[in-house]
């Protein structure tokens, strides 16, 4: 990735300056593993560039290694990062994951699902491409995340991530991003099924004929309200409230139809949930809701799979989803089911670290909450107990 010049510069022994040459993947390596750790603004380098663990993390002797680079020299690094460079560091992330788990299942999975998911990222202050968002109703950018799962697998690994204008549609840009990871997947797990699931502010005509081109690829979209789909739901909205009014429960009626929109060069199979809504304190409200599939499971199943698409929205912008895939591996590291909370507990923990001639010691409290899982981990990574 080439290499960089730190400013400020040191002091030699001598009193003169000693500028420093960086390699960038020190830099890259630097601000991922701090925003893992909870600390996203280029300002905590100040006070980090010294910490004894975040310098172990990048292979340096904990004490007398020399610091981590200084907060002007990573801001002028992120400055310095362009278009091109933001497109290789994504198409690398995508890749990089997939092949970890297309590696991890031995190159063998029946299944492999995409979602995508935009989510809304408040700013405060000028910043470029934030503008104001009606629907969530702040300023802000939009960020969309992809998602990857195999088989039957609750985990959904992050993939991708590209930062976009706060006022753009959902659908902005997810034909390419869909084309670029069906691509990957499909180099990786040849032949494997692939399944799409999208929220409703991707059913624009451009994303749906790119999937309906796709060999073995089932999507299931959900779809915005309009008034013919109202009234084709009315009939099982009467139904739904009159099983409602006498439970006192949330009910809800399946069906489907054929359907095709104004822009949409032929029908699709649409599935109709109409749903009355019942909350403790409130009246009942009517919520019909619409999904377009190729897929051939009922109605009922088919509504059940997209609401299992809820992706985390918390890995945001440019460096923070390569944050939130190094957690992952953290994780791993422990086991599937561990924390968030844990992962990034034990890259931040609080300990004494001495050096000898042979090896590091990490010294953690006895009152440490996280220590058999630091334990696995250390073990994982080749260190010795004792």
């Amino acid at each position: 990735m080439g290499w960089w010049l730190d400013w400020p510069p040191a002091f030699e022994s001598s009193g003169k300056l000693a500028r420093r040459i960086i390699p960038c993947e020190s830099l890259v390596a630097q601000r991922v593993f701090s925003i893992a750790c909870g600390y996203p603004d280029a300002n905590d380098s100040a006070r980090l560039s010294g910490d004894p663990i975040h310098k172990l993390l990048l292979d340096r002797d904990p004490i007398e290694g020399r610091d981590l680079a200084s907060q002007p020299t990573l801001s002028r690094f992120e400055n310095r990062v362009g278009v091109k460079e933001l497109y290789r560091l994504g198409e690398f992330l995508a890749g990089s994951v997939i092949r970890r788990h297309a590696k991890r299942l031995r190159h063998r999975a029946d299944r492999v699902t995409i979602d995508l998911d935009p989510t809304d990222d408040p700013t405060h202050g000028a910043q470029q491409l934030s503008f104001f968002n009606g629907h969530y109703d702040t300023w802000c950018y939009l960020p969309v995340m992809g998602f990857v799962s195999f088989d039957d697998e609750a985990e959904q690994y992050l993939c991708t991530a590209v930062l976009r204008p706060g006022n753009v549609t959902a659908a902005v840009g997810a034909v390419a991003l869909l084309r670029r990871l069906v691509g990957m997947v499909r180099q990786q797990l040849p032949g494997v099924q692939i399944r799409v699931r999208l929220d409703g502010g991707f059913a624009h005509p451009a994303v749906l004929a790119f999937l309906d081109t796709q060999p073995k690829l089932e999507y299931v979209v959900a779809m915005a309200k309009n008034a013919v789909l109202k009234r084709i739901a009315e009939t099982g909205m009467r139904r739904a409230r009159q099983l409602s009014r006498r439970s006192e429960k949330t009910e809800h009626i399946y069906g489907e139809v054929r359907y095709a929109a104004r822009k949409w060069p032929c029908q699709r199979r649409v599935i109709i949930k109409a749903e009355v809504v019942r909350t403790a304190d409130k009246d009942p409200k009517d919520n019909p809701r619409s999904v377009i599939t190729n897929m051939k499971q009922s109605p009922h199943q088919l509504h059940q799979l997209l609401g299992q698409s809820v992706p985390c929205p918390a890995h945001r912008r440019c460096l923070r989803p390569d944050a939130g895939v190094a957690l992952a591996g953290c994780r791993y590291l422990l086991c599937p089911r561990s924390s968030w909370h844990a992962a990034r507990t034990i890259a931040k923990a609080g300990a004494r670290v001495l050096v000898s001639v042979r090896r590091v010691v990490v010294h953690l409290p006895a009152s440490f909450p996280f220590l058999p899982a630091f334990r696995s981990v250390a073990l994982a990574l080749g260190a010795a107990t004792g």
